[in-house]
């Protein structure tokens, strides 16, 4: 009984050890950028992370490029029409999700957008990955979104 007492003590004395020794760690390290920036009460800059989702980075910086707007006004409600209006003749293709820019989530999407085959890991995970960065802020929030 005793021998389990005094390995259940070390035992967390030196978890003690690690945990301390990790965040003495993680204090000296530089602080992480934040990807979203309050530029005014009712507009952000998101710094869209290429090396995460790169072909979704690469259909925004293409559609950018082609006139397409890098704000994004926050429109959530809108966003099953805008889906339904921009992929309205764009047929499906297996093993490919069909990537919108601006996203059905802005305003600014809908008919007209710009629309590129993606794999689909990409796509959702760059969506999600938005929709997590963004959760805190109000639809008619404008977005603009930089390409890292």
């Amino acid at each position: 009984m005793l021998r389990w007492i005094v390995t259940l003590l070390a035992t967390v004395l030196l978890a003690g050890c690690s945990v301390q020794q990790d965040a003495v760690k993680l204090a000296k390290k530089e602080p992480v950028a934040t990807p979203v920036t309050q530029v005014s009460e009712d507009k952000v800059k998101l710094e869209f992370p290429s090396d995460r989702y790169p072909e979704t980075a690469q259909h925004i910086k293409e559609a950018i490029a082609a006139g397409k707007s890098s704000v994004c006004t926050i429109d959530r409600d809108g966003a099953e029409q805008n889906r339904d209006e921009s992929l309205k003749g764009v047929p499906t293709r297996k093993g490919k999700d069909r990537d919108e820019w601006p996203m059905a989530m802005c305003a600014e999407g809908g008919e007209g957008a710009d629309i590129k085959y993606i794999s689909p890991k990409d796509n959702r995970g760059a969506g999600s990955w938005v929709g997590h960065k963004l959760d805190d802020y109000e639809d008619g929030t404008k977005v603009e979104f930089i390409v890292k």
